[in-house]
C-alpha cells in the first residue's frame, strides 16, 4: 500500500493514470504526446506505477503497451476512504432521526 501512496503522490503520475483511464493500452510514445515531459521521465514514472501495481505491461510484438490496473485503487478506496464515508454518513443521518420522530409525533 505504501508504494501506491508514493506513486499517487506525484501529479504527473496521476496524469498518466488519467490518460490510461481515458484510453487504455498506450505505448510510451503515445503517452508522451501532448506533454512537456521527456520520454525518459515518463518511462521513470511508468516504472514507479508498475512497481506499485497500478499499471500492467503487455508486450504486443515490439510494442510495450501500458494498461491501468484498478485493483490497488479499489483496495485503497475500501481501506482508507469507504470506512470514513460510512462514519460521516452515519453522523449526518443520526441527528435527523430524532427530528423526524418529533415531527411524526406532531401529526
Amino acid at each position: 500500500m505504501e508504494q501506491v501512496f508514493k506513486a499517487l503522490a506525484d501529479h504527473r503520475r496521476r496524469g498518466l493514470l488519467d490518460r490510461l483511464f481515458a484510453n487504455d493500452g498506450q505505448t510510451v510514445s503515445e503517452l508522451c504526446q501532448e506533454t512537456a515531459i521527456s520520454r525518459q521521465a515518463i518511462s521513470k514514472h511508468l516504472k514507479v506505477l508498475e512497481q506499485a501495481g497500478l499499471i500492467v505491461i503487455h508486450w504486443q510484438g515490439r510494442e510495450k503497451l501500458h494498461y491501468l490496473n484498478p485493483v490497488p485503487l479499489q483496495e485503497l478506496s475500501e481501506r482508507w476512504i469507504s470506512k470514513y464515508l460510512r462514519r460521516r454518513a452515519a453522523a449526518i443521518s443520526a441527528p435527523r432521526q430524532p427530528l423526524q420522530e418529533h415531527n411524526d409525533d406532531k401529526t
